[in-house]
């Protein structure tokens, strides 16, 4: 039977927090302003959040998994104060080239989530600035992948409109937040 929980797997680089190549020092975290309201929002309505990230830096020898644990734990402890939690935050840190169980677009690490933590991917939601967050939302079967035009997800927009028949595409993680109430809203509407 599939889980009853409802959870937003979240990319991080350029969705929750500025891109900037290879990020390995916390004090270089610069959280986006919509992004603190837009978790508030998803975590006052009860829905569970994970991070789901590649770090190829590490696997490129530019940093560490430490590197990479110091700046989630700086992230998590700022998000923190204003009652956003995160359940997990899953790592992907092979190189591009290098095989990997979870690198996006696999959707390893969302199975891994839905098993761990009972949760129905059919009910819930992938949100990323690239086309691989959005197809590993897909690969999951998740209800709806989520494209924010910050990071590099304007760019992807242009190159590639033709991909996002499914996608619903906002400027930023609380556009993302309200888009994703707003539907649970509607659907409640329509039991």
């Amino acid at each position: 039977m599939a889980g009853m929980q409802r959870a937003v797997f979240l990319d991080r680089d350029g969705t929750m927090i500025a891109e900037k190549n290879y990020l390995c020092r916390p004090e270089d975290v610069d959280i986006f302003p919509a992004a603190r309201g837009g978790l508030k929002k998803l975590c006052s309505a009860g829905l569970k959040l994970f991070i789901i990230s590649n770090q190829s830096g590490v696997g490129r020898g530019y940093f560490t998994m430490a590197d990479v644990e110091k700046v989630n734990r700086h992230l998590c402890d700022e998000l923190a104060r204003d009652g956003i939690r995160f359940e997990k935050i899953y790592i992907a840190p092979e190189a591009p080239d290098k095989p990997s169980r979870g690198r996006k677009p696999s959707p390893q690490f969302l199975f891994d989530a839905r098993d761990e933590f009972d949760l129905n991917l059919a009910e819930s939601f992938m949100v990323g600035d690239k086309l691989i967050d959005l197809e590993c939302g897909w690969n999951a079967g998740v209800k709806k992948s989520i494209l924010v035009r910050t990071g590099y997800g304007a760019e992807v927009e242009r190159a590639s409109a033709n991909k996002f028949a499914s996608v619903a595409i906002v400027d930023d993680l609380n556009g993302a937040a309200e888009w994703i109430l707003g539907a649970l809203h509607r659907e409640s509407l329509n039991r």
